[in-house]
């Protein structure tokens, strides 16, 4: 009996609402009744969903921030070899520029190695008997005079400084063409002019230059400027000291001189 009283309950209520409308009302009421239970219901997946998406979102910061910090690395690394390179492009073009003022033919070569001898001032070169280098061939940079080829090899040479100890060159005051030998003095920063005269016109900041005196080296290369000059009475020449044109610990490309004695492919 109370299944079959429910069953025409429920039967007069879907009557009455389908035909008559009467429980619109009613309706209205209990959804907005319901409507908290369905929002507790429905917290767990929110919080959940919350919970996924701030961490995802954290996640792929914290991914984004390594990687831009990767590559703002990289890229720093890139601009101190962008500055590296600017730095010898300037250079080089300093270098073919000098060539300009040569008379003699020319060749670029570009240093490999260096004498680990702190007394011995020597270079390695990659340019050999293959590019018609030969010894006793000068060796120049932008500036001026660095050396001499000393050995040779079929791709490779050796060249010996000017401020090597064991190493003298003639030169000439470029003012008024006063004749001097300068020898190295084992020290990269300055070169001893022998037998100059006390009483000779040699000043302070005076260009040395190569005579040509000897055949060796041509005539008109800088080679250093005077930087200190001692005169004493009781002694016959002065002491001058000069500091060499050429950035003899600096240059990583060089000239290789021809002269028309020893031009290429003779």
């Amino acid at each position: 009996m109370r299944l079959l009283l429910a069953i025409v309950v429920i039967l007069g209520l879907f009557t009455a609402d389908l035909r008559y409308n009467r429980l619109q009302t009613t309706r209205s009421v209990l959804a907005t009744l319901v409507t908290p239970v369905y929002w507790v219901a429905e917290l767990p997946e929110r919080v959940a969903q919350w919970g996924d998406k701030h961490l995802h979102s954290r996640l792929a910061l914290e991914e984004d921030n390594e990687r831009l910090q990767r590559e703002n690395l990289v890229l720093q690394g890139r601009s101190q070899q962008m500055a590296s390179l600017q730095a010898e492009n300037v250079r080089l073009r300093a270098l073919l520029n000098s060539t300009a003022l040569l008379r003699d033919d020319v060749l670029v070569a570009e240093l490999i190695g260096v004498s680990p001898d702190p007394v011995r001032h020597q270079l390695v070169i990659n340019k050999g008997l293959a590019d018609d280098v030969y010894p006793g061939q000068p060796l120049i940079d932008a500036d001026g005079l660095m050396g001499q080829i000393v050995e040779v090899s079929s791709n490779s040479s050796r060249a010996l400084l000017i401020t090597d100890a064991t190493h003298s060159i003639p030169v000439q005051v470029n003012r008024n063409g006063v004749r001097a030998i300068a020898e190295g003095t084992g020290s990269l920063g300055s070169l001893e002019i022998r037998h100059v005269s006390a009483t000779t016109d040699i000043q302070l900041g005076d260009l040395l230059v190569t005579s040509g005196l000897g055949g060796r080296f041509p005539e008109g290369y800088p080679v250093a400027v005077v930087t200190e000059i001692e005169r004493d009475p009781g002694r016959t020449f002065a002491r001058v000291v000069a500091r060499p044109s050429a950035a003899l610990d600096r240059s990583r490309h060089v000239l290789l001189v021809f002269s028309t004695k020893h031009g290429r492919g003779d």
